[in-house]
């Protein structure tokens, strides 16, 4: 067995751990949720973060590659999650640190979005061949 694929074994087989660790985490908020009988606005949010890292590990899985969006979706829900569960007596500051922060996060999905775009697409492909 050559190292490229002792590491190709590795990697799957810590993404199946982390596969497994994420569906634990699923199943635990889902059995809270009906513990409790009520779910909030946290709980969702946490189960979208949950979401991505599904979404993650399976275009890993499939692809060996992830985007750069899926850490940048997780980060802006997070913090999301953060300002929604903090409580009422912190420091106003910290809220526009926060949402800064994820204003920063959101305009770098846009920049990486814009490199799709058609219009610079084929400016790239006019300019490159000059």
């Amino acid at each position: 067995m050559s190292m490229n694929q002792f590491f190709n074994y590795l990697e799957k087989s810590i993404l199946v751990v982390i596969l497994i660790s994420t569906v634990v985490a699923f199943a635990t908020v889902i059995l809270g949720l009906f513990e409790a009988g009520t779910v909030e606005l946290a709980d969702i949010l946490l189960l979208f973060i949950l979401l991505e890292i599904f979404g993650m590990i399976k275009e890993y899985y499939f692809q060996n590659r992830i985007a750069f969006s899926y850490p940048i979706f997780i980060a802006i829900t997070a913090l999301a999650r953060l300002i929604i569960l903090q409580r009422k007596d912190f420091d106003p500051v910290l809220l526009l640190y926060e949402s800064g922060a994820i204003l920063i996060l959101a305009a770098a999905i846009v920049i990486l979005r814009l490199r799709y775009l058609d219009v610079l697409v084929k400016n790239r492909k006019v300019g490159g061949g000059q």
